[in-house]
């Protein structure tokens, strides 16, 4: 394979990227990071900061920014479920200020949208710089549905085709793959990763993989969990405790 020859103009610019997901950020919760007088006038500066990092069909452009209230909603049911899940949390203003969980989902909701409108490898960067910040490696392809709630985050993985319902909550280490991908670029297109039910709650370090694996409503997948068939419904799934050795400690 051959390194394809391009011009430094052309190439997408992480510090744009990053200031365009500022700006959105301030947008939506203005005054939480930056001074915002009057956050309608954020969308100006928006749009002008979006089509600084790629140029894209006006008519997207304007697609993008419809969503964009909707996408605030959706957000706004996140934090709910965060608030409502966790009670180390002391006020909403400490979730938006300071949960890497938070910060993961609210990019890639952004790059979702613009994943949608086929928006070419911008929102693969977004991804990234959430990845990069939270230690949380969310594809823009994965579909997420509302009141969605990750605890501490690091290691989680969600795959490009994953689906995931409303009012789930997800830990640390958990993993929403494919089984294999031996095949490469011919599962390209392909369900490769798990669709997840509504109110379903995954704990610390389970893996969940295959295209055909589904995890149905009302169930609880336990930590350390290695799935890669479904699940009914109203299910608990744990491993086998594991026989624990105490041992007195040796006196030297």
């Amino acid at each position: 394979m051959e390194l394809e020859k391009v011009n430094f103009s052309d190439m997408p610019q992480l510090k744009r990227i990053e200031k365009f997901l500022e700006i959105v950020r301030n947008r939506f919760f203005p005054n939480y990071f930056e001074k915002v007088r009057n956050p309608r006038k954020c969308d100006a500066k928006c749009r002008k900061s979006l089509l600084n990092c790629v140029k894209i069909e006006e008519e997207k452009v304007d697609l993008f920014f419809d969503s964009l209230e909707r996408v605030k909603e959706v957000l706004m049911t996140d934090i709910e479920m965060t608030f409502a899940s966790d009670p180390a949390c002391e006020s909403v203003q400490e979730i938006i200020l300071t949960y890497p969980g938070l910060y993961a989902i609210f990019v890639h909701r952004i790059a979702h949208e613009l994943h949608k409108l086929g928006v070419p490898l911008i929102p693969r960067m977004m991804a990234e710089i959430a990845h990069s910040k939270t230690g949380i490696d969310i594809h823009p392809g994965a579909e997420i549905g509302e009141y969605f709630f990750i605890d501490h985050g690091t290691g989680i993985v969600i795959g490009e085709t994953a689906n995931i319902g409303h009012h789930v909550k997800i830990y640390q280490g958990v993993t929403l793959g494919a089984i294999s991908l031996s095949a490469g670029r011919k599962m390209r297109g392909e369900k490769r990763h798990p669709t997840v039910g509504n109110y379903v709650t995954i704990y610390s370090g389970a893996s969940i993989l295959g295209g055909d694996t589904i995890i149905g409503d009302h169930v609880t997948i336990g930590s350390s969990v290695f799935l890669t068939q479904s699940v009914d419904p109203n299910m608990r799934v744990v491993n086998k405790s594991p026989e624990l050795i105490l041992k007195g400690k040796e006196t030297f």
